[in-house]
């Protein structure tokens, strides 16, 4: 059963109760059930990190000279990662009857899901986009995700006109059965953005055994 929202509802309706993090890490991996392509041209699979990509191990101060100030509220409407040649419109995701993270449409492979429990693209705290790697027919939105090196850029366009700006500061592969939700989603005290889609190492049974998660910062607004 689908749990997405319009876009046009999300924009009147009053903002969802956000679900502790501790809850979202685990449902979160649980809704994103993406799908490797099996044959052809994509076997060699999906992009991975590279370990010299883990996230900084300090978190910038929020209180510091120069820092960019959190965005209101708005609706995300775009992601774009030019170093990724990422250009995708945004639909609102939320939990399914069961309480999972739902993923956008599978068969759509340039569709991002922006989750709705926690913070828009922009807001202090960490915002969640999601995307598939690929379906049925070969590469998705996010398939090249692993690819990203640290000061490459994410924009994501919002209904309000503005533009949040984020630079990337690490890029790694978890595995689903032990993954740091804390570490992923806490907040900074500042405005962050997670980028998260399949990776890791891939069987035809069992699917990934991994999440590739971006992690980065707001550095700007256009």
């Amino acid at each position: 059963m689908s749990a997405f929202w319009p876009a046009e509802a999300e924009e009147e309706a009053p903002r969802k109760k956000r679900a502790p993090w501790g809850v979202i890490a685990l449902v979160l991996l649980t809704g994103l059930a993406l799908i490797r392509n099996g044959s052809g041209e994509f076997d060699v699979g999906p992009p991975q990190p590279a370990s010299a990509a883990a996230a900084d191990s300090h978190a910038p101060d929020s209180t510091a000279a120069g820092a960019v100030q959190p965005l209101p509220y708005a609706v995300p409407d775009r992601v774009r990662i030019p170093a990724i040649q990422v250009d995708a419109p945004i639909m609102p995701v939320g939990l399914d009857a069961e309480g999972w993270v739902d993923a956008p449409p599978p068969q759509d492979p340039n569709l991002a899901g922006w989750f709705t429990g926690a913070v828009a693209p922009g807001e202090k705290g960490t915002a969640v986009v999601v995307g598939h790697v690929d379906n049925h027919q070969g590469p998705a939105v996010f398939y090249g995700l692993g690819a990203l090196k640290k000061g490459q850029l994410v924009e994501v366009a919002r209904k309000d006109a503005k533009t949040a700006v984020f630079e990337v500061y690490g890029i790694e592969v978890f595995a689903k059965n032990n993954f740091p939700g804390d570490r992923v989603y806490a907040s900074k005290g500042t405005a962050e953005l997670r980028v998260i889609t399949c990776g890791g190492a891939f069987s035809e049974q069992n699917g990934y055994d991994g999440n590739v998660v971006a992690f980065a910062r707001l550095v700007e607004v256009r």
